[in-house]
């Protein structure tokens, strides 16, 4: 798609929670000409007309709590402060941005509303909660070429979650090694299989030799049941790399591609997405960076929305219970977004649910995110079952029944063996 080159009124809100030792109105116009036309004086050039289809515009500003000590270092109060009664405000602030500024270049769009305003003196802390998009973004960008329903067709899972795992151990696998180690997995039934995001094609495992050995496996699988199996092949590299290992893995048979996002960046997913013929799974590690402080970087709320327009099938949000950080609360706030359309009701994302699932979370996860579209996956979940992973792949389908069903896993375990095994072995 091209850029948009005519004047258009619409424009891009930002919503922050910010943290400052200075007067919240003020700040918010700091970041206000930060973000667009103005600087820290009056220039000549920045005209009333300029400014009227340039500048940002402060749209709200909330007040929410005061606290002693600032959250993050740096930060400096007013001249005109009494630096002996200094306190810290924080405040939510709505800022939009023409839409002239930064055409639909999603580039662009980033350095606009997360860009310099992280350095700012007068914050102690500042985090990009949401973002609302003119339906230009959407129109002229590709988003997800497969996403839910496309994703679904592929592998043929129509009315539960995608139940998949990941290859593990992480790296040092050949590729015959790597088939041998999904050979089980793909047989137990199993829909989805991936790569660690730690391994791409370093010298022993080149994306086109493991890929080949893996497709090997799928197909004999397909052949001998009928199912199909989508296997991730992670080709994250340069923008030249990641075009040449995506078509090694469609020469293959392959039907999916896996990229670390947050390492090759948002040009190279749209350069990607361009010429891709495959889903493509986004991996969000690093994400802890961005969004661990809960004063600094972003929501996900705000975040995946970049990546969808860029044209990621496939977004990981965590998992309840996960082995992370992340609250239940927040991954199910990110697994909506990434369902929720952006301008199109097709514009929509997979969210992958991960970190330490098994079928417990099955019940909870449903309720709170109230559908089935997501992808589910577990590792230790799978290949940790006493009972082997054939029985670790069934307690999970058994746990997701339980869970459309509204039965109890106790109650739904009684005649199912692999979940009740489940429950016994996990929860000691």
């Amino acid at each position: 798609m091209t850029q948009g080159t005519t004047r258009s009124d619409s424009r891009t809100e930002a919503t922050y929670l910010i943290e400052t030792p200075q007067p919240v109105e003020r700040v918010a116009e700091m970041i206000a000409d930060e973000q667009s036309s103005g600087t820290f004086v009056d220039v000549p050039s920045e005209t009333d007309a300029l400014r009227e289809h340039h500048a940002a515009r402060i749209e709200a500003t909330t007040e929410l709590e005061t606290v002693p000590e600032p959250s993050l270092p740096g930060s400096k109060p007013a001249t005109d402060a009494n630096t002996n009664d200094v306190s810290y405000t924080r405040a939510e602030v709505a800022l939009s941005f023409p839409l002239e500024n930064t055409g639909t270049s999603l580039p662009n769009l980033m350095t606009t509303v997360a860009g310099n305003l992280y350095e700012l003196q007068p914050l102690s802390g500042i985090r990009l909660v949401d973002l609302d998009l003119p339906d230009e973004f959407a129109a002229e960008n590709p988003g997800p070429q497969f996403g839910i329903e496309g994703t679904r067709e592929l592998v043929d899972v129509h009315d539960r979650p995608i139940i998949g795992t990941i290859v593990k151990p992480n790296v040092g696998l050949s590729p015959a090694d790597t088939a041998e180690v999904l050979e089980p997995v793909v047989d137990a039934g199993v829909d989805f299989v991936k790569d660690d995001e730690l391994i791409a094609s370093p010298p022993y495992s080149p994306v086109k030799e493991r890929v080949e050995a893996v497709m090997d496996v799928v197909n004999r699988h397909e052949d001998e049941t009928g199912d199909r199996v989508m296997y991730a092949c992670n080709i994250t590299g340069t923008v030249d790399e990641m075009l040449e290992r995506h078509d090694a893995v469609k020469d293959a048979g392959g039907n999916c591609v896996m990229v670390s996002l947050q390492s090759v960046g948002l040009a190279a997913v749209q350069a990607l997405r361009e010429e891709a013929d495959l889903p493509i799974h986004g991996h969000r590690n690093g994400w802890g960076a961005l969004s661990r402080c809960p004063q600094l970087g972003f929501s996900y709320v705000a975040y995946q929305q970049f990546w969808r327009l860029a044209g990621v099938d496939h977004l990981h949000v965590s998992g309840l219970r996960n082995k992370f950080t992340e609250s239940d609360e927040s991954v199910i706030q990110s697994a909506k977004a990434v369902q929720r359309p952006i301008a199109f009701p097709d514009d929509v994302a997979m969210p992958v649910f991960s970190s330490g699932q098994w079928a417990a979370q099955a019940p909870d996860t449903y309720d709170a995110l109230g559908n089935c579209d997501l992808m589910y996956l577990a590792g230790g979940g799978i290949l940790g079952h006493p009972d082997g992973p054939a029985a670790g792949v069934a307690h999970l389908k058994q746990g997701w029944e339980a869970a459309m069903e509204g039965i109890p896993l106790e109650e739904y375990a009684t005649d199912h063996d692999a979940l009740s095994t489940a429950l016994d072995y996990y929860e000691q």
